[in-house]
């Protein structure tokens, strides 16, 4: 099994027969910092409700899934056998309600990702519709916000069209399911590539609490901070430390590590209806 590549989250291998094996840590990164306090189990959440999903929207989109249980021993539910893609260099971003960054390009332009918006729109506000908001892919420092014409310019225009057209199909699709158990998706990250036959692919996660904002639609109120079922809630508490988002990144204590997990089982529970043991 060789070792390829180690990110902020997950680490990939490849073995003899060129298949990629994607393995899910425990760790958690806010800010493109990997936190040196990891939360148990948070890799295999993050796997079996990726898996969970992949098989949902398999009529929708093809995806880089061999198997998720022909893996070694030690990575059991946490790892995903694969295909290699030639990964795009585009974040795929779909909004359904406005939070975090799109927030606050808002604020400043009244616009995400060149998209217009209404005015008098607040933190949490409903949009009128999913839309659209793609970033850079940067292997170093922070991702930043591009238009889809930007995507026409990198990916030509056909290829574009289908990205866009795919990634919004794919959020309401998973945004309509989740709200059925009473979550709702604010907005999800999407990464697609191309299989050696050149077709479109989905790839990475997809609708997990590390790639997506889940909130509890009972509690749901525009004009503040929603209750987050997601890794928000890691981003919330290191603004209360006096963090400046650094290397390194501050110890998680035992509290923070036990809200965090309880909340990744919590979303997980309630998508699948399955229970995590």
């Amino acid at each position: 099994m060789k070792h390829l590549h180690s990110g902020k989250v997950r680490d990939v291998y490849q073995d003899d027969n060129g298949d990629l094996l994607l393995v899910a840590s425990d760790r958690v990164s806010v800010y493109d910092v990997t936190l040196p306090t990891e939360v148990p189990d948070k890799g295999k959440l993050l796997t079996q409700l990726s898996a969970w999903w992949f098989d949902q929207l398999s009529d929708t989109v093809p995806n880089h899934v061999i198997s998720t249980t022909d893996v070694p021993e030690e990575w059991a539910g946490r790892a995903v056998r694969c295909k290699p893609l030639k990964m795009l260099q585009v974040e795929c971003i779909a909004r359904g309600y406005l939070a975090g960054l799109g927030l606050k390009e808002y604020e400043k332009q009244g616009t995400v990702s060149g998209v217009p918006l209404p005015p008098g729109l607040v933190e949490g506000s409903r949009l009128p519709e999913p839309i659209f908001t793609p970033t850079t892919k940067a292997t170093e420092g922070h991702d930043e916000f591009i238009t889809f014409d930007d995507v026409v310019a990198q990916e030509g225009h056909e290829l574009a069209e289908r990205l866009k057209a795919l990634t919004l199909e794919i959020y309401t699709r998973g945004a309509a399911r989740a709200l059925e158990s009473g979550i709702i998706i604010a907005d999800t990250k999407l990464e697609f590539g191309l299989d050696t036959d050149g077709t479109l692919t989905l790839g990475d996660e997809v609708l997990t609490s590390d790639s997506s904002r889940f909130w509890p639609a009972e509690e749901w109120q525009p004009g503040r901070p929603q209750h987050a079922f997601d890794k928000q809630y890691v981003r919330d508490w290191s603004l209360t430390t006096g963090w400046d988002k650094t290397y390194p990144g501050p110890e998680m204590p035992a509290d923070v590590v036990a809200t965090t997990r309880n909340r990744y089982v919590e979303v997980y529970e309630r998508i699948t209806g399955k229970e995590w043991s």
